[in-house]
């Protein structure tokens, strides 16, 4: 490794990094890094699809945040005084960073949140064991310093940060953005005071981007993002620099005066190694009444005893299926599992809230009949057990379940209540913007008439699940005439939808899934950094998605609400 990247955001930092997951690990593998590290604005939203896919590729995966620092605590609220945070970069270097910075992403949100997601000092004192601190941008604290010309409150600043997380642990930040005056000002400050308090300094591109070509589009998306038009002066935009993954050599180039700079960025990247266990089932452990010792034995009985309820003559074929699912269940460690689903499911119908009879492969389980999780009898349906939990194929079985929708939150505060505030949430979901929504996203900020975008976007083939991911637009292209045919001849609608392929896909908010829920064996923050929900700040959610959620190994259920949903005798 010559260089690496330290500083880079994708997507998740919302309508400001405009590159994908995919995108990062892509540009990467093209310019023969080894290593790069993801550091989205105050989340870790996409920071297990990020190490996965980096793993896979043979990158090492860099797990990081750029935080928010409070000006005085992270509880203190007060409009115009703490709404003025600094910017601060947090490495993980080996495990025990990683836990500290799902601790303090959480607290920054749970605690700290006042425009955004905000940590202090003090609880960076508490989770500072692990983690390697750069000083960050121009909205770093201590450039900020340096550009409001008080240095000496800039050195203080520096050596209280080596004070929290030890001398080796923390750098300065400088990057290379020419045409902005203030950046090369904080350079020369941050060279000052590298050389007087001995901090190292550590060479960074802040990326947003990944190609530079991509900045018209970066821009755009910045101004749906505020609301402007990009021919708006005084708004948002980064236009005037390069903020794309620029290549080891241009970044050796760049900064040869300070080559212990480009150097450090490889000293810290060998250090980090964080080790995260993927696909390790992690299941809750359910509460069995003092009498049982254990989890299949109990479930053995229950299956046995609730039996007749079901079928008045048990027969030699529903016998040997019962005891082989029950044998499968035994071998694949699952007896938890199903424990868990039938005692919420038989205490929402105890209470009259209608359930479900079953969907999905889940219908193919007599035990899930039995035990009145489901309502469909497999047998009689030749419905195949194997689809819905395979002894050789052992992956953590799935049971979707529907609720009417007026009651579901009383099933969620069931189970709160039964496991723990601290080891039950409901999941995050990422809206994206999907390729009619991009298509008039992108019109409306570069200014073009409504009536074109709106005739561009019906031109758009509808589908609900292609139509949210990339590569919609390109599909259109080739599929529908009329679409290609203004494509080609009107200049005003090449550009909108040149800049919508950009935009499509790309993460736009987050919100609450509408059925997605995950509990815990151990306290959730052990795994999975947590929020407020954006549209309801009583509801705790994940930072990780539903597929995140399943990489780590943790229970993920779907109890999907329904309205006027009834079950007909």
């Amino acid at each position: 490794m010559k260089f690496v990247h330290l500083h880079t955001h994708s997507h998740y930092s919302l309508l400001d990094g405009l590159a994908k997951i995919d995108d990062i690990i892509d540009r990467a593998k093209e310019l023969g890094m080894k290593a790069v590290a993801l550091t989205d604005h105050g989340n870790l939203y996409g920071a297990i699809e990020f190490y996965k896919k980096a793993v896979k590729a043979e990158i090492k995966p860099i797990l990081g945040v750029e935080t928010y620092v409070a000006p005085r605590t992270r509880f203190e609220k007060e409009s115009k005084i703490d709404d003025q945070y600094s910017h601060l970069i947090l490495l993980c270097e080996n495990n025990t960073g990683w836990k500290n910075l799902i601790q303090l992403v959480t607290k920054s949100y749970l605690e700290g949140f006042y425009y955004k997601p905000r940590v202090d000092k003090e609880i960076l004192k508490q989770h500072h064991e692990g983690l390697i601190a750069l000083s960050a941008c121009v909205a770093g604290g201590i450039s900020q310093l340096i550009l409001n010309r008080s240095m000496e409150e800039a050195e203080k600043e520096v050596r209280e940060y080596q004070e929290i997380f030890g001398k080796e642990n923390f750098f300065l930040e400088i990057g290379y953005h020419p045409n902005f005056a203030d950046a090369e000002r904080a350079n020369i400050g941050l060279k000052k005071l590298s050389e007087i308090t001995g901090a190292p300094l550590v060479a960074t591109q802040d990326i947003h981007y990944m190609k530079s070509e991509d900045a018209e589009y970066h821009d755009i998306l910045l101004a749906v993002q505020t609301g402007n038009k990009t021919s708006d002066d005084d708004r948002l935009t980064l236009k005037a620099d390069d903020f794309s993954m620029r290549s080891q050599e241009d970044m050796m180039e760049i900064f040869k005066d300070t080559p212990e700079a480009i150097e450090n960025t490889v000293k810290i990247a060998e250090r980090c190694e964080v080790n995260i266990i993927l696909n390790k089932i992690l299941l809750p452990t359910f509460q069995l009444p003092e009498s049982e010792n254990s989890s299949i034995e109990y479930l053995k009985k229950l299956a046995n005893e609730r039996l007749p309820s079901r079928f008045e003559i048990a027969d030699a074929k529903i016998t040997e299926r019962l005891d082989y699912e029950l044998g499968v269940i035994e071998k694949t460690g699952f007896a938890d599992y199903f424990l868990i689903v039938q005692d919420f499911v038989n205490w929402a119908k105890e209470r009259g809230i209608v359930v479900g009879p079953g969907r999905g492969s889940a219908a193919g389980s007599l035990v899930s009949y039995v035990l009145g999780i489901t309502d469909l009898n497999p047998l009689k349906y030749d419905l195949l057990f194997e689809r819905f939990l395979n002894p050789d194929r052992i992956s953590m079985p799935d049971i979707d379940m529907d609720f009417t929708d007026v009651r579901r939150d009383e099933v969620f505060g069931y189970i709160r209540e039964k496991y723990g505030e601290d080891k039950v949430a409901q999941i995050i979901t990422f809206g994206t913007m999907a390729a009619r929504a991009a298509i008039r996203d992108a019109g409306r900020a570069l200014g073009m008439p409504y009536s074109l975008c709106d005739q561009i976007s019906k031109m758009i083939p509808f589908n609900p699940t292609q139509g949210m991911k990339s590569g919609w637009l390109d599909k259109t292209l080739q599929k529908v005439a009329e679409f290609k045919e203004i494509y080609e001849t009107n200049p005003d609608a090449k550009k909108i939808i040149d800049a919508a392929r950009h935009l499509e896909g790309v993460a736009r908010h987050a919100s609450v899934h509408a059925c997605g829920i995950v509990i815990s064996k151990d306290t959730l923050t052990d795994f999975v950094p947590l929020q407020r929900a954006p549209q309801d700040s009583n509801i705790i959610i994940t930072q990780f998605e539903m597929h995140s959620i399943e990489d780590l190994g943790l229970l993920k259920m779907d109890l999907l609400g329904l309205k006027n949903l009834t079950i007909i005798e």
